[in-house]
């Protein structure tokens, strides 16, 4: 049965301007986030599942599915661009923000905002992607970034009108759709939409997974080998550079990266499924964006704002998980004991408590957890966390920023850190 305010109440909020939600609760004690992913995703050109499983064993609480975006928000070519009609049409026309980027972000995520009824989680609605490397020079002043190899943007957020949320605790679905007010558009015929959005994810729910869809795991898939952007001995020598500017006081770490590449003959979700076995993380994702898809599966949260609270979680430090609970135990004593493990761990606390401190109240700022040992599927790691509380004058895109990239991507001081990247690469 469909869920929210009752026709006279929606009809008022409708025409009040206030966006909100109806929602739909379904039994899904024989379904799985995958599979349920496999028979929505048709319906929607861009697409996404987030999941989570934490300590590498316990599955989180709620996984998410997205579908049918009505806005389709896009950072290429140092501007800012917006698909409003990305329901009709997801490939555009994309109306160029004249605004600066962030600015742009703001406006959409506030138009966005919907007071959510209490017994949803938060994560009904939104805005759902990524935000790349590059979108710090929004914020930092940088070189002028390296050609464009893969002509990606630097950033693309969707607003999904459906969202399928998994509450592993309850076995059940919750399809929820958010309801914007739009000009020509009745409450009545909103609500008739939005209805029938809900009936739509309903009956694609009770039919089975097309077959073609389910490429099942069984010999090893032979693939071209992987060739990388950049040869040994030229990554070699940025190695060497770098390893000067250390020598030289400029930077205490820099992160160096190579991109490689092979055909893949599979979907791409299939990769996505052999991810979340091979190497379950607290952060699995599947990103699906028509020309492109992100995958992958990470311990570490970027940056989080809750309740007023700026959260930074640095991760440095890593061993192997042990065949037995003594060997677990003895690698845990090893990494604590291992200074070079230490040392990195430590430069890292200190940057994550700069950039909590860039956006919060003086005074705030705290180290809450520091040097434990978390585990894994595979590795454990050494974890601190560092929190504070948001300024005033400062919002969630602040905080967001003040966070990016990690310093486990780019290095320390970041900035310079990130100015010998640009120099090497």
């Amino acid at each position: 049965m469909t869920s929210g305010a009752d026709s006279m109440d929606f009809a008022a909020r409708y025409e009040a301007g206030r966006p909100q939600v109806l929602h739909e609760r379904l039994v899904a004690d024989l379904e799985t986030p995958v599979s349920a992913y496999l028979k929505l995703k048709g319906l929607s050109p861009y697409s996404f599942l987030l999941e989570s499983v934490e300590g590498g064993a316990v599955r989180g609480r709620y996984s998410v599915i997205g579908l049918k975006p009505d806005r389709v928000w896009k950072v290429q070519d140092g501007r800012a661009w917006l698909n409003r009609h990305a329901l009709e049409d997801i490939t555009g026309p994309f109306q160029p923000d004249d605004a600066p980027v962030l600015d742009s972000l703001r406006a959409l995520l506030g138009a966005s905002r919907i007071d959510l009824p209490a017994d949803l989680p938060p994560m009904a609605a939104g805005l759902f992607g990524f935000l790349g490397y590059d979108m710090a020079r929004f914020v930092e002043k940088l070189p002028e970034p390296n050609p464009d190899a893969l002509g990606l943007p630097d950033a693309l957020l969707i607003r999904p009108t459906l969202i399928a949320i998994f509450d592993n605790v309850r076995d059940e679905i919750v399809v929820v759709t958010p309801v914007w007010p739009q000009e020509g558009v009745s409450a009545a015929q909103a609500r008739r939409r939005a209805a029938a959005r809900l009936d739509e994810v309903v009956a694609a729910l009770a039919r089975p997974v097309d077959p073609a869809l389910l490429h099942e795991a069984g010999e090893a898939l032979a693939i071209a080998p992987l060739v990388s952007n950049t040869p040994p001995a030229d990554y070699m020598a940025m190695v060497e550079r770098a390893k000067d500017y250390i020598a030289a006081g400029d930077i205490f770490q820099v992160v160096l990266s190579q991109r490689f590449e092979t055909d893949f003959p599979l979907p791409a979700f299939a990769l996505y499924r052999a991810l979340r076995r091979i190497n379950p993380s607290p952060y699995l994702y599947y990103l699906d964006f028509g020309d492109f898809a992100f995958t992958g599966s990470s311990p570490e949260i970027q940056v989080r704002l809750r309740g007023g609270e700026v959260t930074i979680r640095p991760i440095a430090g890593t061993r192997r998980r042990g065949a037995t609970p003594e060997e677990d135990r003895a690698l845990q004593e090893e990494l604590l004991a291992d200074p070079k493990e230490r040392a990195e761990h430590l430069m890292l606390l200190d940057l994550g408590r700069n950039d909590v401190g860039r956006v919060s109240q003086i005074g705030t700022v705290r180290v809450t957890e520091q040097f434990t040992v978390e585990r894994y599927s595979h590795v454990m790691h050494i974890v601190s966390e560092v929190t504070g509380r948001l300024a005033a004058g400062h919002d969630a895109i602040d905080a967001l920023m003040a966070g990016s990239p990690a310093g486990t991507v780019s290095g320390a001081p970041k900035i310079r850190a990130m100015e010998i990247i640009d120099e090497l690469e």
